[in-house]
């Protein structure tokens, strides 16, 4: 573990536990931890932050997909199946990752959440309730290559928001409720965490003693989120998702502006 002030160490440890809360309800914990990280330890290099992070995720996000699961209507199976698509696309984004200008995308990606944000402002029965009736093969299928493949590959391609993004689409494809679509995402990522995980063990990016009592209060955070979305319901999430949505598109604009 590197050498850092408790002071340092107090503070990351609280923003494990905000982030997991944040990843639990609705997605886009990364945008508060991974900022937060770099901040307190800014001589460590980025691969290690990077792999540090993915280690106190995979735990925050584990826990609240088995609380979800607890209570929510998920479908495991098609979960694990959108996930593993997810995993594959990452890989193939982070391939072609260093080819692409994050200056370009950067305001691509900002006129799209400023759009989701007004759809979903504008129409107040998204994700309140499944609708649509049974979910067909089709759109089972379009879930694992759409969502689970195109949002992985933008995960490994570019990354912010992917979280919220993942509970955008799985409730717009799937008709799923924002807490049933936020509890199967929990699962996805669960998948796509492993993977990245595993890369960075392989190659010794991760500082392992940090993770570990950072990952305690994320954990703690995912689970507390968890049983706040399922106690609050799809409202609460919806709201949650404006908030996180519109503090992406300022983090993004900021880089942008910085660039």
């Amino acid at each position: 573990m590197p050498d850092i002030s408790l002071t340092t160490l107090v503070l990351l440890c609280l923003a494990a536990a905000a982030a997991g809360w944040i990843d639990a309800v609705v997605g886009g914990g990364g945008l508060l931890l991974l900022p937060a990280m770099l901040l307190g330890l800014p001589h460590t290099p980025a691969a290690h932050i990077l792999g540090t992070n993915k280690a106190v995720a995979i735990v925050g996000t584990s826990g609240a997909a088995v609380t979800y699961l607890r209570k929510a209507p998920v479908d495991v199976g098609t979960a694990v199946r959108i996930g593993l698509a997810a995993l594959a696309g990452s890989m193939t984004g982070a391939f072609f990752a260093a080819g692409i200008s994050s200056e370009v995308l950067r305001p691509v990606i900002m006129v799209v959440l400023l759009g989701v944000a007004a759809f979903v402002m504008l129409r107040p029965s998204f994700g309140r309730a499944q609708s649509g009736g049974p979910v067909t093969r089709a759109r089972t299928v379009m879930a694992i290559v759409l969502v689970g493949g195109g949002i992985g590959f933008y995960d490994g391609l570019f990354g912010p928001g992917t979280g919220t993004f993942l509970v955008l689409a799985l409730t717009a494809v799937l008709h799923l409720d924002l807490v049933t679509a936020s509890a199967t995402a929990k699962i996805v990522n669960v998948c796509t965490n492993a993977g990245a995980l595993a890369m960075f063990a392989y190659q010794g990016t991760v500082m392992w003693q940090l993770a570990a009592l950072m990952a305690v209060f994320n954990l703690a955070g995912g689970m507390f989120g968890a049983r706040m979305a399922l106690s609050k319901g799809s409202e609460f999430v919806r709201g949650v998702l404006l908030v996180v949505v519109f503090s992406l598109v300022a983090k993004l604009a900021f880089d942008q502006w910085n660039a």
